[in-house]
């Protein structure tokens, strides 16, 4: 018997990276090994040497397909010398979990998403060349006025559990036709892998209901919300105390790594920081306890209970997961050593 290995990774388009997968059929008992694939046609080899290596680095299994198939998640590495490639963002993350592993962070997504009509590119719910009513009844709303495209997210939670995910829950966003997911709380590796994977298997199930998937921060100008990826963190210092919770929220606004850490967290993130609609200013750093228009969030429970974790809100909803916790994990690490 035979089985399919979907291998998934991530490309070099730029300025957003995108995810990209081929299927390899093994013989029955076969692990997934190292592959290839033409790296001149995802941006991340030219055509007089194209071959760039897949290493599988995560697997689960495949809700698609059922039976023994799986997806496998990926590493990029070069040809020459097995290094990893230059777009290679998990390997990144690995360095920095050498120094700062020991701390134990969990990481827990909130993967915004918006669903746009693929000719039209207008986000499902809008009526055609026009706007439906303000903000204020979609935010977990229920009925048909309300709400857009619940048969994809359905479809999508469920894959996401039958994979194995650590998918944790669901929720329409206040824009129509947005939605979001969250992932986590997991280790660092671990849910950059598993957004990757549960991106990938929410773009399928948009293929199959005829919906296109965007993650743009700013999917219509003007008075709509944009779509971030709420990234919440918490090490086993901050699980047991405040003062490491607050230490950590500072560190995020030392010098010089508030502009670090936004040139890392996603293309266009100007037009979503704007300072508006639950948003700090991308060119500001604050933080408070329950405040969702500051740049970092202390949940008022953490406050109350004088342990947990802090939400970083900046991140968008296209940013590279790997490089938002690699980011995050130097910085509050560096801060509790």
């Amino acid at each position: 018997m035979a089985y399919r290995a979907e291998y998934i990774w991530t490309d070099g388009t730029e300025p957003t990276v995108e995810v990209r997968s081929k299927t390899k059929v093994l013989a029955d008992g076969d692990e997934p090994d190292i592959w290839g694939f033409d790296g001149s046609s995802t941006n991340q080899a030219e055509g007089s040497a194209s071959d760039v290596v897949l290493k599988p680095v995560y697997s689960c299994p495949d809700p698609l397909r059922g039976g023994n198939d799986i997806l496998v998640m990926c590493e990029t590495f070069t040809t020459e010398t097995m290094e990893p490639h230059p777009t290679n963002t998990r390997a990144r993350q690995r360095a920095v979990l050498d120094n700062y592993g020991d701390q134990g962070f969990w990481f827990g997504l909130e993967q915004e998403y918006t669903m746009l009509d693929p000719v039209t590119k207008w986000p499902y719910g809008f009526p055609p060349n026009g706007f439906p009513g303000p903000q204020g009844p979609y935010y977990c709303g229920v009925g048909a006025l309300r709400i857009y495209g619940r048969d994809v997210v359905e479809q999508h939670t469920t894959w996401c559990i039958d994979a194995g995910l650590a998918i944790s829950g669901t929720n329409a966003e206040v824009m129509p036709g947005q939605w979001e997911f969250q992932i986590g709380p997991v280790d660092p590796l671990t849910v950059g892998d598993q957004i990757w994977l549960a991106r990938y298997l929410l773009y399928r199930a948009g293929e199959e209901h005829g919906i296109e998937i965007s993650l743009d921060a700013k999917p219509v100008q003007g008075d709509w919300n944009g779509a971030g990826m709420h990234t919440n963190v918490s090490t086993n210092a901050m699980r047991e105390n405040y003062e490491a919770v607050e230490i950590a929220a500072k560190s995020l606004g030392a010098p010089g790594k508030p502009a670090e850490h936004i040139a890392g967290y996603g293309h266009g993130i100007e037009l979503r920081l704007t300072g508006e609609h639950e948003t700090e200013r991308y060119d500001t750093f604050s933080y408070g306890v329950s405040d969702r228009g500051a740049s970092v969030r202390i949940p008022w429970q953490v406050h109350q209970d004088g342990r947990g974790y802090i939400e970083d809100r900046r991140p968008n909803a296209n940013a590279d997961p790997y490089v938002v916790t690699s980011l995050i994990t130097q910085t509050i690490g560096e801060a509790l050593s």
